[in-house]
């Protein structure tokens, strides 16, 4: 099929797309060519991020999307990117962009460089046997897990358009056939930890050394003043790997497959696949139907994103010194304690409030009681949202009355010491600052939730009578301030 040619100017040809990482040569990526479809229906497309990219959404018509996104009409090398990786703790060598490439990267408005990275857009030297294809099903849940992450503050990759695709396609996790569907996605880089262990595999210092000192100047050019550019880097990695899996675990979100092959080294969340918000506090939940030993469980996200970066040290030993590297790992949880400690202080109104013991003891507290409780996670966020007082800081009693059943004695007295814990917290802040409180219990806690209910309910309407109403309806929920 000959993909028709555009009829006018394609404001995504216009922008001023830069080969960052195509300047490095050949050695980390291979030319490929985007597959052919029988039909191209634009499902979601980001006015959101069109403004990062001097457009607007005025002068973007969807059409624009297909020939760019779908026809892939702009005449330049799409780059299958090499990496390997370790899955679910062992190593593999034979990985690589499957069915996805690297489409472009442009400098966005705030000066940042940004990827453009398809997902579902054909065969590549890594498919292995697949067929380079994206599920619809699975397009439309890393929209919706992009955005709403995006909204709980976490640092993500965000979609930028999903296109149906016309072809049946044969999938052992859904009812099959399902239809297909290619992705865009928007984030800061598609170098991955594994991008890196490739190359120490390979026995290629030299490649290394190239790739780091790209990924310092595009990603890190503030310490290209300094001194020990290499080390630096390293252990402001580890810090942006601690923070991000601190986002994860405020906002009740289990990634699933945190391989090294996902990890990118600008500490990004991205590639959502068997993801899931958990819908109580309980450590041990899972993602994954096939993480069958729990290794990617909610509450071990943290260790295994100090594992990861301790594998990371291997691949590059060439460069770094390693002690600088063993000493800069050794923060990774007292990074983490702090940026959890923050953002949850920020779920439960406390902006303003400083580090203390008994801001500890409140983020403590309120994990005990969700975990013995097991009330919905989100709910109880929803709830101090919606019920909020300043009357709170006056008495620890009028604190979260959110259950209509009276709760067993043991656990009416841990939701009492908690809003004594509360009640202390509340009252360490100035008179006038509860109005703070409430605009942040409201920021930091949106109304919606994306438990998997609400994400099949949405894929229900899609394949029983195409309505695509109900998944706008939720993107716009998910997104809403």
């Amino acid at each position: 099929m000959t993909a028709a040619m555009p009829t006018q100017a394609n404001p995504f040809f216009s922008l001023d797309y830069e080969p960052a990482l195509e300047l490095l040569g050949d050695d980390y990526f291979d030319v490929v060519t985007a597959a052919t479809f029988p039909m191209h229906a634009l499902r979601f497309r980001n006015n959101a991020l069109l403004p990062l990219l001097g457009l607007t959404k005025e002068t973007v018509s969807d059409r624009d999307f297909i020939e760019a996104f779908g026809q892939f009409q702009r005449p330049a090398a799409c780059l299958a990117l090499r990496y390997h990786g370790y899955q679910f703790g062992e190593y593999n060598p034979f990985l690589g962009d499957g069915r996805g490439f690297l489409y472009g990267q442009v400098r966005g408005t705030d000066g940042e460089l940004y990827d453009f990275g398809t997902k579902g857009s054909g065969t590549t030297p890594y498919s292995r046997g697949g067929d380079g294809r994206l599920t619809l099903k699975g397009g439309v849940r890393e929209v919706l897990a992009a955005e709403a992450l995006h909204r709980l503050g976490v640092k993500t990759s965000r979609c930028l358009c999903l296109i149906e695709t016309g072809e049946s396609l044969w999938r052992g996790d859904e009812p099959s056939p399902t239809r297909s569907s290619v992705m865009v996605r928007f984030s800061r880089s598609h170098v991955r930890f594994g991008t890196f262990e490739r190359l120490h595999y390979l026995g290629r210092k030299d490649f290394a050394a190239t790739l780091l000192q790209h990924v310092v100047e595009q990603y890190y050019p503030h310490l290209c003043r300094g001194t020990d550019v290499y080390s630096q880097f390293y252990a402001e990695l580890v810090q942006r790997v601690a923070d991000l899996a601190a986002q994860w675990m405020a906002a009740g979100f289990c990634h699933g497959v945190l391989n090294t092959d996902n990890m990118p080294i600008t500490g990004e969340s991205f590639d959502y696949g068997p993801y899931a918000f958990i819908p109580t506090y309980n450590p041990k939940f899972t993602a994954a139907y096939f993480d069958y030993m729990g290794r990617y469980r909610y509450g071990n996200q943290p260790a295994v994103c100090r594992w990861n970066l301790h594998k990371l040290q291997q691949a590059l030993e060439s460069v770094i010194p390693a002690m600088d590297m063993e000493d800069s790992l050794a923060r990774f949880e007292e990074y983490y304690q702090a940026a959890y400690c923050d953002r949850m202080l920020k779920r439960l109104g406390g902006s303003q409030l400083s580090p203390s013991p008994e801001s500890q003891t409140l983020v403590e507290k309120t994990c005990q009681f969700l975990e013995a409780s097991q009330v919905g996670y989100h709910d109880f966020f929803v709830a101090l949202r919606e019920q909020f007082s300043p009357q709170w800081r006056d008495s620890a009693d009028a604190i979260l009355h959110p259950f209509s059943n009276p709760l067993p004695d043991d656990l009416e007295a841990a939701l009492n010491q908690w809003r004594r814990a509360y009640h202390r917290v509340l009252n360490d802040l100035p008179s006038d600052a509860m109005e703070q409180v409430g605009h942040d219990l409201a920021t930091f806690n949106p109304k919606a939730n994306l438990l998997r209910p609400e994400i099949e309910a949405v894929w229900e309407s899609i394949v029983s009578a195409n309505d695509w109403e109900p998944f706008a309806a939720l993107v716009e929920r998910i997104t809403a301030e």
